[in-house]
């Protein structure tokens, strides 16, 4: 593992542990030539997925663009980062189970929004508003009357 410090090609791994419900293994790394002290995670890849866009765009399926999506949703709530670590592992199961190499960004949306109604109701609301493209006031109201609906037929 190249030194992020140095650039030194070789590093040295002290110490390592599971993370992140047992998905992750976390490695505390030291450089030889410079001393510097980093950490690295290791996860499991099954598949190779690619993500297509709007406009038949296609880029390779990032899991930190997908745990960034939720943070911001999150952003002053009460929920705590291993919650969202244990969320976005769980979505990218999912994903992977789905067996498809290409996976349209609509599907992925859906599984967040799903996610985020579960963890917090407004970072749903928050993701919701830039998911559907809300553009007034009245998008959100709409939005509202229709998880109303749900909820009471539940």
């Amino acid at each position: 593992m190249r030194c992020p410090f140095c650039n030194n090609e070789e590093s040295q791994v002290k110490d390592s542990r599971p993370a992140e419900d047992n998905s992750a293994i976390r490695r505390r790394r030291a450089c030889p030539e410079c001393g510097a002290r980093f950490t690295t995670y290791e996860r499991i890849q099954l598949r190779e997925m690619t993500v297509v866009k709007a406009g038949d765009r296609r880029q390779p399926f990032n899991r930190d663009k997908l745990i960034k999506s939720m943070q911001t949703a999150l952003r002053k709530r009460p929920v705590e980062p291993d919650q969202i670590e244990k969320t976005a592992n769980s979505i990218v199961r999912q994903l992977e189970a789905m067996g498809a190499a290409e996976i349209e960004s609509q599907d992925i949306g859906g599984l967040v929004m799903k996610a985020l109604a579960a963890l917090d109701s407004v970072a749903f609301i928050r993701y919701a508003s830039v998911y559907k493209d809300f553009r007034e006031p009245k998008d959100f109201n709409s939005f509202l009357d229709e998880l109303k609906e749900i909820s009471s037929k539940e």
